[in-house]
């Protein structure tokens, strides 16, 4: 199996900077797609941010120019870093990570979630 551990979340002033971690483990033998999530309180969940194997990365609307994406295949790690964050930022922030591991003598496929971190913006 594979786990995500979060980590970075936290309580900022609107204006500042946050810095997201997702890293997994287990037997993994290759990681596709890796994104990010957010879910404020009486929404549904959503996409924020993705990277794709190749480094092509797409956002939600609401956060060009101030998020950026960014993944460490040999940490087996992604990243978001989190500028000029706004009121309307404040959500738990989930990470998403797809690929195969191994079972065994066989390949499979996973698609894990992190635990979710809080991030919440004060004026």
């Amino acid at each position: 199996q594979v786990q995500l551990v979060e980590s970075g979340g936290g309580l900022v002033q609107a204006g500042g900077s946050l810095r997201l971690s997702c890293a997994a483990s287990g037997s993994i033998f290759s990681i596709n797609r890796m994104g990010w999530y957010r879910q404020a309180p009486g929404k549904q969940r959503e996409l924020v941010a993705v990277i794709t194997s190749g480094g092509s990365t797409d956002y939600v609307d609401s956060v060009k120019g101030r998020f950026t994406i960014s993944r460490d295949n040999a940490k087996k790690t992604v990243y978001l870093q989190m500028n000029s964050l706004k009121l309307d930022d404040t959500a738990v922030y989930y990470c998403q990570i797809g690929g195969a591991y191994w079972s065994g003598s066989y390949r499979r496929d996973f698609d894990s979630w992190g635990q979710g971190t809080q991030v919440t913006v004060s004026s």
